[in-house]
């Protein structure tokens, strides 16, 4: 019969397995969609975690300067947000908008800042924000299109090599 070993090691603490970068990816453009990518990253930062954002297709939207201050809150096809609401109401003309100003109302109740200053403070923490270069090309744009503190405009390619190194961990939104 063999003996059975017993570890003898002593277990690796929490501060061993602090998680060293985030990549977060932004890919929709809604209201809901960039504020849970903001705070992710916003999160990580303040946690003093390396924290890169990368914004591609729709959710350029959230580091465009004449639309991130100005994201909706979709309605159709949204089953979490109508509960107790027939389906085809959402689609009624002004209901998105109406939607939109009660999620901004009760985001401003928390003092939950616009989409510019969420930005503004994950670049003050030293988080970094990246566009994606083939969005930024299919939706024809240009880098003065986006906020000033866009680190730059890089490929797939380019944003995977951001997420190497251990115990680096990529989220996508």
């Amino acid at each position: 019969m063999e003996a059975t070993k017993i570890s003898t090691s002593t277990p690796k603490s929490k501060k061993d397995n602090k998680i060293n970068k985030v990549l977060v990816i932004c890919s929709k453009g809604t209201l809901q969609d960039v504020y849970a990518a903001l705070i992710m990253a916003n999160g990580a930062v303040m946690d003093g975690i390396e924290t890169h954002v990368f914004f591609t297709f729709f959710g350029l939207d959230a580091i465009t300067k004449d639309k991130m201050d100005h994201l909706h809150t979709p309605t159709v096809g949204n089953p979490s947000l109508m509960r107790h609401m027939p389906t085809m109401v959402a689609g009624l003309p002004g209901f998105e908008a109406l939607a939109s100003t009660m999620m901004k109302k009760e985001m401003d109740k928390l003092d939950i800042p616009p989409v510019s200053e969420m930005l503004e403070l994950i670049v003050a923490g030293g988080g970094k924000l990246h566009g994606c270069q083939l969005a930024v090309d299919m939706f024809k744009l240009k880098k003065e299109d986006f906020v000033d503190d866009l680190e730059d405009i890089i490929t797939v390619g380019d944003m995977f090599e951001l997420a190497e190194g251990e115990r680096s961990h990529i989220l996508f939104v």
